[in-house]
């Protein structure tokens, strides 16, 4: 059942699954902020470290392209990341005019960092829960991955435009930076 605007009603499952996941999305950012060594990073630099991290050797664009932003929106991020220290941009060596991203020393401590204290933090929230809230949360990650998948095959197709509209609705994700 939807509401005005196609949207899920309150109480929904849509609507319970997303502000939980999205609640321990940032529980999880909150709790990680203290105790970080270094200048606090936006969500978007978190967002392009962590994609360099998975691609070494990344490209501007494709970076824009993974991210959902424009490119000068990347490269902003991009010249903020290198003046501080966790970016180094080196030159394509098959495109003199392209760039390649890679991390610095200091960002991959930072992110090992991050992700042992994400992992601990999770790790002893988990321990909290009783075995079949384990098993049911550990059961659900295979679902978890394929809407994850689903939403990003959705993100990545065209905006068909609605019945009788000329243009397709903006995609919330162009409208700032994540957070």
């Amino acid at each position: 059942m939807r509401g005005r605007g196609g949207q899920a009603p309150p109480g929904t499952f849509e609507t319970e699954l997303t502000d939980a996941l999205v609640g321990i999305q940032r529980l999880i950012r909150r709790r990680l902020r203290g105790g970080l060594a270094g200048p606090r990073l936006r969500g978007a630099e978190v967002e392009l470290l962590r994609l360099v991290e998975s691609r070494p050797g990344i490209g501007v664009s494709e970076a824009a392209r993974e991210l959902h932003l424009a490119s000068n929106s990347v490269s902003t991020l991009v010249n903020q990341l290198v003046r501080d220290g966790y970016l180094v941009r080196e030159t394509d060596p098959a495109d003199r005019r392209a760039a390649r991203l890679r991390l610095t020393g200091a960002a991959e401590k930072r992110l090992e960092d991050w992700h042992r204290r994400r992992a601990d933090l999770v790790g002893r929230q988990l321990n909290r829960l009783d075995e079949a809230d384990r098993e049911a949360l550990h059961a659900a990650l295979p679902a978890l991955r394929r809407l994850a998948g689903h939403l990003r095959e959705e993100i990545e197709e065209p905006v068909s435009a609605p019945a009788g509209t000329t243009r397709a609705p903006e995609a919330p994700w162009t409208k700032g930076t994540p957070s």
